[in-house]
């Protein structure tokens, strides 16, 4: 009957395997957009030449200039563009819209969307296509041609594509627009190897009476999930909103704070952005200006977070210019922090971010030598293990005297039977008598769960963990072990941890303790590999030790009842 019973567990547990093996394979890969499927497999797709029929790249949805009035100025839509404006370097391939010169799409060639299609390059702003997610910029205010009667102003060009040749460091694209006497130059200066985009404003003022308006910039995207957030991770980052203020330099904003109600406030500098998975979008006005910075939805159900600027005047037969800067691209630290203080808190550690910078510090030195992020994540583990081996050892220590005791507390158990208080007074004595401190053991192991904490969400967060190759059939960190390898690993090294621990007293907690192996196993199943790895080599190092400690300590309880 045995025999049955355990080639019938078997049995279900290889179906069982084979069945999420198959649904990790149908589902486990995130769709590709519509228009890319017929793409070849040896050039990056082109981006469309018409816009969508979707109003949300050309909505004027402008903010009004004056602080005191909450409600934005919804102006007439003009006719719909139709040409969109190519702009590509070797790091971004944007379009930007001649209607109002947003920028509607924008992809990321370094980044493909899926490891296994190179030539699909993630998106970040589309324009409909999936989603609703643009960078829009505008003159609004007194005189300003975003605030016009007739919607927003359509820009020409020189030319529709622009790309950076090779040589060349520095880009221009000037989108030129006139009325009333005004001539407007709206500039987009990009530059070799950088995601941030200078957008400056020449406002000629060729006509008989002073121009006065403000510039904005705002991110604009509807509700739509997260492209980065990999459906085979089974992990949840934020989506939303951040903001830059003086008395918090990191102040998420999410969807359903804007649900609640507009954000409005007066920032001098900061920043506005959108986060997500791997990826951030961020416009960073001027320093020493004074912004109102504000939080809303449109007409059409999209969120808005941005910035208004304060009131720019250029005198009859003058001249004047205003900018910002957009960001559009990874969450890099160092860069991000170059850009603007408090930008580089988009890398979303969460609370414990004061461990998780130095550990990733540390990650990233041991990277620069060995140049595996896998191979990183390894030394990191048994170099963290090592500044814990004192506290670690204390636990182990615990753990095998109790284990030593395990006799006496069940011949207590049949003494006492039912009587817990008894039990329990019996239990104190033995503890007292043999030097023994029940929480010993866990004690150790707390003290260390804010490290252990804070390198889960540094290897979840670091963009430079996304499509990391490890070796053999992990080639990618970010996402889960196609295989599931690694997972049953990990509740295989549990259930060896588990013998090595003594057997809890109450046979109700012993049963449970017996399934956490199997419950920890199931939910790694969807982690990303590397956290799994990561947690691989640390039980491994444990067993290692606990079994190294415990023979220690069970030799020297036998030499002493000798």
């Amino acid at each position: 009957m045995d025999i049955k019973r355990t080639i019938l567990i078997v049995a279900l547990a290889v179906v069982s395997y084979v069945m999420v093996l198959k649904w990790n394979q149908d589902y486990g890969q995130a769709a590709l957009p519509t228009q890319n499927v017929a793409a070849s497999s040896t050039s990056a797709p082109a981006l469309p030449d018409t816009a969508t029929g979707n109003n949300a790249a050309n909505s004027a949805d402008v903010p009004s200039a004056n602080a005191d009035t909450s409600t934005p100025t919804e102006t007439p839509v003009a006719a719909a563009s139709k040409d969109l404006i190519h702009v590509k370097t070797d790091v971004l391939d944007i379009a930007i819209d001649p209607q109002g010169g947003d920028i509607a799409q924008l992809r990321l060639p370094l980044y493909p969307r899926r490891q296994d299609r190179p030539d699909v390059p993630f998106q970040l702003f589309d324009n409909g296509n999936e989603r609703t997610y643009l960078a829009q910029s505008g003159l609004t205010g007194t005189d300003g041609p975003d605030a016009r009667a007739g919607g927003r102003p359509v820009f020409s060009t020189e030319k529709k594509t622009y790309e950076l040749a090779p040589g060349q460091d520095q880009m221009v694209v000037d989108l030129k627009f006139s009325e009333n006497g005004v001539n407007y130059i709206k500039r987009f200066t990009l530059k070799r190897g950088l995601y941030d985009v200078q957008v400056t404003y020449l406002i000629d003022n060729e006509s008989g009476k002073p121009w006065n308006g403000n510039l904005f910039a705002q991110l604009k995207r509807d509700a739509s999930s997260d492209p980065s957030s990999s459906t085979a991770t089974g992990t949840a980052t934020y989506l939303g909103a951040a903001l830059w203020t003086s008395s918090e330099p990191y102040k998420k904003v999410s969807m359903k704070d804007i649900d609640k109600g507009q954000l409005k406030e007066t920032v001098q500098g900061g920043w506005v952005a959108w986060l997500q998975h791997y990826f951030v979008t961020a416009w960073i006005p001027q320093k020493g200006d004074n912004n109102v910075v504000q939080t809303r939805k449109d007409s059409q159900g999209n969120y808005i977070i941005g910035f208004t600027g304060p009131t720019l005047t250029v005198e009859p037969g003058k001249t004047g210019e205003t900018s910002t800067v957009l960001y559009a691209g990874p969450k890099s630290q160092a860069v991000l922090k170059e850009l603007s203080p408090g930008l580089e808190l988009t890398v979303d550690y969460g609370f414990l971010w004061f461990i998780a910078q130095p550990i990733f510090w540390l990650l990233q030195q041991i990277h620069s030598i060995v140049g595996n992020w896998g191979w990183s994540i390894i030394f990191l583990t048994m170099l963290i293990k090592g500044i814990f081996f004192p506290l670690s050892a204390a636990s182990y220590k615990s753990m095998a005297r109790m284990r030593a005791v395990a006799p006496k507390l069940a011949a207590l158990k049949e003494q006492f039977g039912d009587d817990r208080q008894k039990m329990s007074q019996a239990m104190m004595e033995l503890y007292k008598k043999e030097k023994i401190n029940p929480l010993g053991g866990c004690l150790p192991i707390l003290v260390q769960m804010p490290v252990f904490l804070s390198l889960y969400w540094v290897l979840l967060e670091s963009v430079e963990m996304r499509q990391a190759p490890f070796m053999l059939w992990i080639t990618d960190l970010s996402i889960k072990d196609p295989f599931f390898i690694l997972p049953i690993i990990m509740g295989a090294t549990m259930f060896i941890q588990q013998r090595l621990n003594p057997t809890p007293p109450d046979p109700m907690q012993a049963k449970v303790m017996k399934l956490m192996p199997i419950i920890f196993t199931f939910f790694f199943l969807w982690f990303p590999a590397g956290l799994v790895l990561y947690w691989v080599v640390n039980n491994c190092l444990s067993i290692a030790q606990q079994w190294y400690i415990t023979r220690k300590v069970e030799a020297a309880t036998k030499k002493v009842a000798e």
